[in-house]
């Protein structure tokens, strides 16, 4: 079985996910639970760092659809950062960055936040 991390942390105001390993229909779920639980405390600027994100299946990509209302309703959003190019080719195929904002550094999508307030 492939593993998967997230670590989470704050950084200027912003709830930032690491996502480590394969995000698949086995692992989604830990990504599921890490957005509940930041809507639940209304926690809902995020940025989702796949630095370190080696695959990500159909079932990982619902899940960050299935959140990205809740999140936005909320008045925050998910900002995506750091892919490598073989995970940024599976969002682009779906058409994710007419969705989400992509950025290619952490501190941009952070910056990008705090430049709203």
């Amino acid at each position: 079985m492939n593993e998967f991390k997230i670590a989470q942390r704050e950084a200027s105001n912003v709830n930032v996910l690491e996502l480590r390993g394969y995000l698949d229909a086995h692992t989604a779920p830990k990504l599921e639970e890490a957005f509940q639980t930041l809507l639940k405390t209304n926690r809902t600027n995020i940025v989702v760092n796949c630095k370190d994100l080696s695959y990500i299946s159909s079932a990982g990509l619902g899940v960050f659809m299935a959140y990205i209302e809740d999140v936005r309703n909320k008045s925050g959003d998910i900002k995506l950062t750091n892919m490598s190019n073989k995970v940024y080719n599976v969002f682009d195929l779906l058409g994710f960055p007419l969705l989400y904002e992509i950025f290619k550094d952490e501190s941009e999508a952070v910056k990008k936040f705090n430049d709203k307030k």
